[in-house]
Formats: C-alpha cells, sequence, structure tokens
C-alpha cells in the first residue's frame, strides 16, 4: 500500500466536507485513523468483517482481542448490544460521551471477529467532534482499536500514526493532540456487580461515585494471552517501547532512591537508560547520564497521562535499550497510568516496601 493521506480537519469545527470524504472511504471498507479524546483510533465499518479483518492485519493484532465499536448517538446503542442493564443507561446518562466503555451482550450485526468470537460487545461514545463527527456521517458504528502497531505505546499524535502505520493504511485525520492520553476505562456490565477490567480516562471514583456497587477486576498481566480477552489492554505486555522498561512501585522516595541506583549500576555496564518521572524528580537525575523524560508536575497526573505515551516513544527515538519508571499512585487517573506502565514492563514491576501514597 503507497502512504497514507493525511487530512487535516479542524478539533472544534471540524469541516463538514472533509468529514464526509472520511466517510466515504469507510463506505467503501477502507482503513481510517482519526483522533479520539483518549489516543487515535483506527477505524473500520464495524458491520463489515471484511474491513475489521483489514484492521487486524494492519496493526499485526492478535485475533483473541477485541476490538471497542464506537457511536455517536444513544439510538446506535441497540445496533449493537442487547439486553441492556439499567445500571448501563445510568453509566450511559452521566459519562457520555466520554472516556467509557461497556461491554454489552452484542447483537447479531456485530461480527465475531470484532468481538474475539465472543458473544458480548465492548461499545463507548467518544466525545472528540471529529470522532462524532465522522461516525455520525457514516451511518454506522465504528471499530476501532489504538491506530498503532500491536503492543506500541498508543498514539495521541497523528504524527505517532504515520510513524506506526502510514504505509498500512489509507487516511489518517490529523485533529491534533488528543487530551486524554490513555484509552477509555472499561467496564463489564455483564456481571454482577459490574466490574473495571481495564482502568482508563474514567476514574473509579466517579464511576463509584454513580454506581456504589461496582469493583475491580483482580486482572493482573499473567493472564493467559492465547484465551479470547474480555477487553482490549489486558494481555501481559501492551503499551510498551521498544526498548525495556522496568516499573517501580511503592513509597515515593524509597522508588527514586531505587531506581538512582539501579540507573547507576546500567550506566556502568554500558546501557543507554532513560526514566519516566515527575517534574519534582528531576534534580536528583541530571547529574547521571540518563535521557529524561519528566511527565510533569506530581500534582496534575492528567497531564501525566497525557504525555505518557509520547515520552516512551522519545525514548525509543533517543536509542535507549532500558526504560526505569516511577509510580505516580492509584487514585484518579493515576490507575490508568499505573496499569499501562505494568503492562509496558510486560512484569517486570518492583514492588519497594512502603505506601505509595
Amino acid at each position: 500500500m503507497s502512504q497514507a493521506e493525511i487530512l487535516t480537519i479542524d478539533p472544534l469545527q471540524p469541516e463538514p466536507d472533509k468529514i464526509t470524504y472520511a466517510a466515504q472511504l469507510l463506505r467503501a471498507g477502507k482503513l481510517v485513523a482519526f483522533p479520539t479524546e483518549t489516543v487515535y483510533g483506527l477505524g473500520a465499518n464495524a458491520f463489515d468483517p471484511a474491513a475489521v479483518e483489514r484492521v487486524f492485519a494492519a496493526k499485526n493484532r492478535p485475533a483473541n482481542d477485541p476490538m471497542i465499536v464506537h457511536i455517536a448517538a444513544e439510538g446506535q446503542l441497540a445496533s449493537v448490544a442487547t439486553a441492556i442493564p439499567t445500571e448501563a443507561a445510568t453509566l450511559t446518562r452521566v459519562f457520555w460521551p466520554g472516556p467509557l466503555t461497556l461491554i454489552l451482550r452484542k447483537t447479531s450485526a456485530i461480527p465475531h471477529n470484532v468481538t474475539a468470537g465472543l458473544d458480548s460487545v465492548a461499545v463507548r461514545m467518544p466525545s472528540n467532534e471529529i470522532a462524532l463527527a465522522l461516525i455520525a456521517a457514516c451511518g454506522f458504528p465504528i471499530a476501532a482499536p489504538s491506530a498503532n502497531l500491536f503492543a506500541r505505546p498508543s498514539p495521541t499524535t497523528a504524527g505517532h500514526v504515520i510513524e506506526d502505520l502510514g504505509e498500512r493504511i489509507d487516511l489518517i485525520i490529523d485533529g491534533g493532540p488528543t487530551f486524554i492520553g490513555v484509552e477509555s476505562t472499561v467496564v463489564d456490565m455483564t456481571r454482577q456487580p459490574p466490574h473495571i477490567l481495564r482502568p482508563g480516562g474514567t476514574s473509579f471514583e466517579a464511576l463509584k461515585a454513580i454506581l456504589p456497587s461496582i469493583k475491580i477486576a483482580n486482572h493482573s498481566p499473567t493472564l493467559d494471552d492465547s484465551l479470547a480477552q474480555l477487553s482490549p489492554g489486558l494481555l501481559s505486555k501492551h503499551y510498551s517501547p521498544r526498548a525495556r522498561v522496568e516499573f517501580f512501585v511503592g513509597a515515593p522516595e524509597a522508588v527514586l532512591d531505587q531506581m538512582r541506583q539501579r540507573a547507576i549500576d546500567l550506566l556502568a555496564n554500558g546501557q543507554q537508560v532513560g526514566v519516566l518521572i515527575a517534574e519534582e524528580d528531576r534534580t536528583l537525575f541530571e547529574s547521571l547520564h540518563v535521557h529524561i523524560e519528566a511527565l510533569g508536575s506530581i500534582k496534575d497526573l492528567s497531564q501525566i497521562a497525557r504525555r505518557l505515551f509520547a515520552a516512551m516513544r522519545r525514548l525509543d527515538h533517543a536509542g535507549v535499550s532500558i526504560v526505569l519508571a516511577r509510580s505516580f499512585g492509584s487514585n484518579g487517573i493515576g490507575l490508568a497510568i499505573q496499569d499501562r506502565l505494568t503492562r509496558a514492563a510486560g512484569g517486570n514491576v518492583e514492588c519497594i516496601v512502603g505506601s505509595e501514597e
């Protein structure tokens, strides 16, 4: 395939003619990358199994990893999901459009390859204006995993999509950087009580305030990766730069001391080392010959989440062989950051004694 066409669209007031053009490509079975509020998605007609199969091929995505189906209006939900519980309707009323995905029983209209052969489907309504306009113009839901090569850090700019998929897909919509930077929260509504399968842009605290019975599923990166996954983002190694990632969890002072000593040891062995830290940590590492990615203030976890995947990619470009990453706690979106770094590390997690908070 030739290089993908790049189409710049105003993120606040999407130009109708450009949206119509992109929708025409999707109707023809083409693959279109587009921004959401979380990350960029790689879209195909959710009712077209052949188009969906091309998404799997473009991403090198395993067939046991289901996709999220994106809708633009509550009226579309009945075309993709059935037996919708009252609790799901409560959550959609509060959190849609937004970074919340619900696992529901699927209708027969959804092809089996979208759902990895499961009888459930992941559905969400994004809050990005370009995404909403595109889905509405298509007249059908869009199946869209993140627009990157499988297991790589998710794309938060059109440039990241070009880097991974520029010669594999048909169109890339450039709508500027994404606002949240980590994927949506996934809640399984097919079990009681509902369980969070993947933490993301909608916090556990916000969900629990509306649905007090909600739980966090005990899904660790030791799941059997050969099985069909209940949700995207549950495979043991995911969101990963090319470099090896080591993730340090625990009391912040002890974590940073351990990371610094580990960096010194690795440098002595001739390794190229990168660190993912908070801005407040910078002085601890500036005297070392490491590549520093300070994601933002520890007081602003939303900024840290927004910058996380781009920082991983920059460390790859810098040629580091090992990335040392600190935890940022588990409150709010910190839980999603912790999940992404745990999976980026593929289980290489160093737990330091002491409280994170």
